[in-house]
This record gives structure tokens, C-alpha cells and sequence, in this order.
């Protein structure tokens, strides 16, 4: 069996930044045809976007696709609410999980699985500040390391 090939299309950063990621989730996603156009050509924004459960639906929300350019009529609102495919059960385990923890659900990033186009979503907890902070610090000093290191070997 071939595994099929992916191909990632926009990633959210800021999400990774704003949030501890706990668990992961694949979902495909309700797309019309010019706006397939556009996440094939990486015309996709993330930021700012989260997901809800609306009436059993997952619903992703603040997901910005460009209008296409040879779209014309065909074009639909960039900033409109997109449905995501997940079994019922998935999706009411994530509703029950985001009801009693105080978790969202934020998609991470959108790829391209085969021909299919995939969103990861993530269930995360908010970071504090002072988390932030940390990280931030945590990652400063590994290219400090990183920096010392490679100078360190140029010299000898």
C-alpha cells in the first residue's frame, strides 16, 4: 500500500505561541471549488481562526481563503464559516472535553493529504504570560547553545 504524499499548506504559528497543545485531530473540510483552488495555490490564513460545535457540526471559524482570481461569481465570502468532517462521536468526545476543561480547539494547520484537503486541529489550554515568557526564554537560550556551539568548532 503506498502512503499518500502531504504537502502542508499554512501552519498557525501564533496558535503554538498562545497555546499548550494536549491532542491532535485530523478533519477534512467543506470547501467549494474556487476555494479549493486557492488552499491548492497557499492562499489559506490561520490566524486568529478556532473551532465550535454548533448543532453536532464542528465549525471552523476566522479561516481566511483569498477569493480566487479567476473565480469571479463563483467566489465565496473569504471570512465565512467552514464546516469540518469528523465522526459524530469524535466530535461530541471534543464538544464534552471543551465544555468541562476550559480547552479550545484551534486548527493548527491545513495540508494536503493525496487530492483531500486536511485540517489539523489541536485541543489546547491557554498559555498564562509568564508561560510565554519561559518559552520565549527556553528557546533564546537553546540558539545561544546552538550559536556557541558552532563557533566553538570553527575555531579548532
Amino acid at each position: 500500500m503506498q502512503s499518500k504524499s502531504i504537502k502542508v499548506i499554512a501552519k498557525n504559528r501564533k496558535a503554538y505561541h498562545d497555546y499548550t497543545v494536549t491532542d491532535r485531530f485530523e478533519a477534512g473540510i467543506v470547501l467549494s471549488g474556487t476555494e479549493v483552488k486557492s488552499v491548492r495555490a497557499g492562499k489559506v490564513n490561520l490566524r486568529d481562526s478556532f473551532c465550535t460545535v454548533e448543532n453536532g457540526q464542528l465549525i471552523v471559524m476566522g479561516m481566511h481563503i483569498s477569493p480566487y482570481e479567476q473565480g469571479n461569481i463563483f467566489n465565496k465570502d473569504p471570512m465565512r464559516k467552514r464546516v469540518l468532517l469528523m465522526h459524530k462521536r469524535e466530535i461530541m468526545r471534543l464538544y464534552g472535553l471543551v465544555k468541562q476543561d476550559g480547552m479550545t480547539l484551534v486548527p493548527l494547520s491545513v495540508y494536503l493529504k493525496g487530492q483531500l484537503v486536511k485540517v489539523e486541529i489541536g485541543l489546547c489550554k491557554g498559555k498564562r504570560v509568564h508561560d510565554k515568557r519561559a518559552a520565549l526564554a527556553e528557546r533564546s537560550a537553546k540558539r545561544e547553545i546552538e550559536r556557541a556551539m558552532r563557533q566553538g568548532g570553527q575555531h579548532r
